[in-house]
C-alpha cells in the first residue's frame, strides 16, 4: 500500500480550517475538530468553562441525542473522546474508513446545535465538582495548582483548566451557552483528518457537512501578559498523606519560539525525552541526569520533566517524589547542583548527540499512528502551524552545547521558578 501524502489545507467560505492527509497504511481515520478556546480565554467568575461546555456536547442534539453516540460509534468499531486545555479544546473520532461519515455528521451537527437543556447543565454541574473535589483529594493536583497560581498572577494561565470551585457552583446555563455560540463558529476551528481516504472524495464530504455552518466573527480574547517573575517564589501545601511532594517550575518560552528546541533537548539531558503528545508515552529516564542524581542517590522514588508548547510562554516543571526518610529541601539541593553543573561544565558534544537522538525516536515514535498524524495536524496550528511539526526533528539536529548553556543560564535561575513543596501532616518528611 502506498505511504502519507503531502498535507492539504483547505479554508471553507465560513471560515473553516481544513487539513487533510491521506495515509493507506491502514483502513482507519481520524478526524481532529479543535476549537481555539481553553482555559486561557476565561476570567474569574468562569474559569472551568470552556470545559464544562465540552462536557455538554456529549449531552446531545436533536439529531444525536445523548446515550445514543457512544452505541453508535462502538458498533461501527470505532472510538471517540475530548480533551480541553489551556489554550485549546479538541474532538476527535477513529473509525473504521467506511464509518467516518458518522463523525463528520456528528461534528457538524454539534458545532451549532446543542441542546444545553437545563436539567443537562445541573447534572454536569454535579459531575464536575465532585471531579474538581476528587482531585483535590490528590497531592500532586493541590501541589500542581498552587505552583501554577504563583507562577501567573496577571496572565489567565493562572487557574487550573478545570476551574475554580466557587466558579463551578454559579455559572449560569445563559453563560454556557453564550460561550459555546462565541466560541464554536468555524472560523475559530480546524478540522484535521487523517487516513484511508480520496483526497477529492473527502474533501466533497467536509464541504458538504460543514459548509452550510454560518459564518461567525472569530471572538476576540484580551489576554494580559505575565510580567517577568522579579525573584523566586515559594509555596507549601500541607495535607493527608505520607509522601513528600517537590514541584519546581521555571517560566519557559512558548511553543513557537525556537529556545522551545533547545529547552526540549535540555530536558532529555536532565529528566529524559517527552514525546510532547497527549498520547505519547516516554521511554525511561534511567540514563537523565536527575535520575542518577535523585533516585539512584537516594533521594528520590522518581524524577520527571514536563513541558508543553503552549501559545503563550509556560512553565517547565520537574516532579519529584520524595523518599520517606528524606526532605524536600536536600531533594531541592541535588536538583540544583545538577542545574549548576549545566552551567559551570557544559554539556559535551556526545551528550547532546544522544539526547537528540532520544528527543526524536520519541517524538517520531509519538507520530506514527494514524490518530497521532491527524492529532498533530491540528495540534500544531494551536499554537503555531504544521510547518513546526514537520520541521521539529531537523531543528532538533541544530542544538549546539553552546544554544543549552544559553537556555540553562537564562530559563533554570532561581528567580525564574517556583518552589512547590508539599508535606504531608502524617508523614515523617517534615523539614
Amino acid at each position: 500500500m502506498s505511504g502519507p501524502v503531502e498535507l492539504v489545507r483547505v479554508r471553507l467560505r465560513n471560515g473553516l480550517e481544513v487539513l487533510l492527509r491521506e495515509i493507506h497504511t491502514a483502513p482507519l481515520i481520524s478526524s481532529w475538530l479543535w476549537y481555539r478556546v481553553g482555559s486561557r480565554n476565561e476570567r474569574a467568575g468562569t474559569t472551568g468553562i470552556s470545559h464544562w461546555v465540552e462536557h455538554m456536547q456529549f449531552k446531545g442534539t436533536q439529531a444525536f441525542p445523548a446515550g445514543v453516540l457512544d452505541r453508535a460509534i462502538s458498533r461501527d468499531g470505532g472510538s471517540w473522546n475530548a480533551f480541553t486545555y489551556l489554550d485549546w479544546t479538541a474532538y476527535f473520532e477513529t473509525m473504521p474508513a467506511d464509518r467516518i461519515d458518522l463523525a463528520l455528521r456528528l461534528e457538524a451537527d454539534r458545532m451549532i446545535n446543542s441542546l444545553f437543556a437545563g436539567g443537562e447543565v445541573e447534572s454536569e454541574r454535579t459531575v464536575i465538582i465532585s471531579e474538581r473535589e476528587g482531585s483535590e483529594n490528590e497531592p500532586t493536583f493541590r501541589l500542581a495548582e498552587e505552583v501554577q497560581a504563583a507562577a501567573f498572577r496577571v496572565h489567565s494561565y493562572h487557574h487550573e483548566v478545570i476551574g475554580d470551585q466557587a466558579d463551578l457552583r454559579t455559572i449560569t446555563r445563559e453563560q454556557l451557552h453564550d460561550h459555546y455560540r462565541r466560541h464554536y463558529v468555524p472560523g475559530n476551528a480546524v478540522l484535521a483528518i487523517a487516513g484511508d481516504f480520496k483526497m477529492n472524495r473527502m474533501l466533497k464530504r467536509v464541504r458538504e457537512g460543514f459548509g452550510p455552518i454560518p459564518g461567525a466573527p472569530r471572538p476576540t480574547s484580551i489576554v494580559r501578559p505575565e510580567p517577568e517573575q522579579s525573584g523566586e517564589r515559594r509555596v507549601t501545601v500541607e495535607g493527608p498523606g505520607e509522601t513528600s511532594f517537590l514541584e519546581v517550575a521555571y517560566h519557559a518560552p512558548a511553543g513557537r519560539d525556537p529556545q522551545f528546541l533547545t529547552l526540549a533537548v535540555l530536558d532529555s539531558i536532565l529528566a529524559g525525552a517527552s514525546s510532547l503528545n497527549l498520547f505519547g508515552g516516554g521511554i525511561s529516564n534511567k540514563t537523565s541526569r536527575l535520575y542518577r542524581a535523585l533516585v539512584e542517590g537516594g533521594l528520590a522514588a522518581s524524577v520527571a520533566g514536563d513541558m508543553a508548547p503552549t501559545i503563550d510562554p509556560y512553565l517547565y516543571v520537574f516532579h519529584v517524589i520524595v523518599r520517606p526518610d528524606r526532605t524536600p529541601e536536600q531533594a531541592l539541593e541535588a536538583l540544583d547542583r545538577e542545574l549548576a553543573r549545566i552551567l559551570e561544565h557544559p554539556v559535551k558534544p556526545e551528550e547532546v548527540a544522544k539526547a537528540i537522538k532520544q528527543a526524536k525516536a520519541l517524538f517520531a515514535y509519538g507520530s506514527e499512528s494514524i490518530t497521532n498524524q491527524a492529532f498533530w495536524m491540528g495540534y500544531s496550528e494551536m499554537f503555531a502551524d504544521y510547518g513546526w511539526f514537520e520541521s521539529y526533528l531537523e531543528r532538533l539536529e541544530d542544538t549546539s552545547p553552546k544554544d543549552l548553556l544559553d537556555i540553562a543560564a537564562k530559563f533554570l535561575r532561581p528567580g525564574n521558578r517556583v518552589v512547590g513543596i508539599y508535606r504531608p501532616t502524617a508523614g515523617v518528611a517534615h523539614a
